[in-house]
């Protein structure tokens, strides 16, 4: 069953989370600051806002951004969130989701999304990021979100769809010291310079957002309110 997304007046955001639940035998899924940053200022800001993911269904939580710091405020607003939790126990599938009505697409990040069959090579998530930038709308991602990116292509079908455009995600060094650079499918930051990107960077856990156009990208965690509120203004015309 298509997933309709109700639209009166206000903005419609789609945030796509993963659905993997574990990297080469590593415990991963969702960075949870950087749904539940996001999810508080759209919903803050009047917009409609549905979750999905790539298989629809729960999306699993990596512990290690419920410790320490990393557990900001909007984390334990969210995890204490009835109507937040309950959405992301039952994403939709993202290739049920009608996106006709969608005014900006918001990819979180976490190591789930580097998973095989995932963010970095699932039909339906190139679908989603091609055809809301082809047709001028917002595509916005952080962290590990960008990892959506470099499977995506131009309207031509065969020019990477970040070529020549200025774009941040998690850095190489930042992988490194995260100590799964082994695990992942391919280093972010190398593989989006590989493919044309003007990358740019922030110190590691800097925030660092980027806009070119109607596509916003963030470095990391740090980045993901700065990341929605970029959003927010393209959606606002400041």
């Amino acid at each position: 069953a298509r997933t309709r997304i109700t639209k009166f007046t206000m903005p419609a955001v789609l945030i796509v989370c993963t659905s993997a639940h574990e990297l080469q035998g590593h415990p991963t899924g969702l960075w949870l600051e950087e749904c539940a940053a996001p999810y508080y200022l759209f919903q803050g800001a009047g917009y409609s806002v549905t979750l999905a993911s790539p298989k629809g269904g729960p999306v699993p939580i990596d512990a290690a951004s419920l410790a320490g710091d990393f557990l900001t405020e909007a984390a334990k607003k969210f995890l204490l969130d009835p109507a937040a939790m309950g959405a992301l126990s039952h994403t939709a599938r993202l290739s049920d989701v009608d996106m006709t009505p969608l005014d900006a697409i918001f990819f979180c990040g976490g190591h789930g999304t580097c998973a095989a069959g995932d963010f970095v090579d699932h039909p339906s998530v190139k679908a989603a990021v091609e055809g809301m930038h082809s047709s001028g709308r917002i595509v916005a991602a952080v962290c590990h979100g960008p990892n959506c990116l470099p499977q995506c292509v131009k309207p031509d079908g065969k020019t990477p769809l970040v070529q020549g455009l200025k774009v941040a995600g998690f850095s190489d060094s930042e992988e490194q010291a995260g100590g799964l650079a082994g695990k992942v499918p391919f280093l972010l930051e190398a593989k989006l310079k590989e493919l044309g990107a003007l990358y740019e960077k922030a110190e590691d856990w800097n925030p660092k957002v980027v806009v070119d156009g109607k596509l916003v990208t963030g470095q990391n965690p740090q980045s993901s309110e700065t990341c929605a509120n970029a959003v927010i203004g393209l959606l606002s015309g400041a």
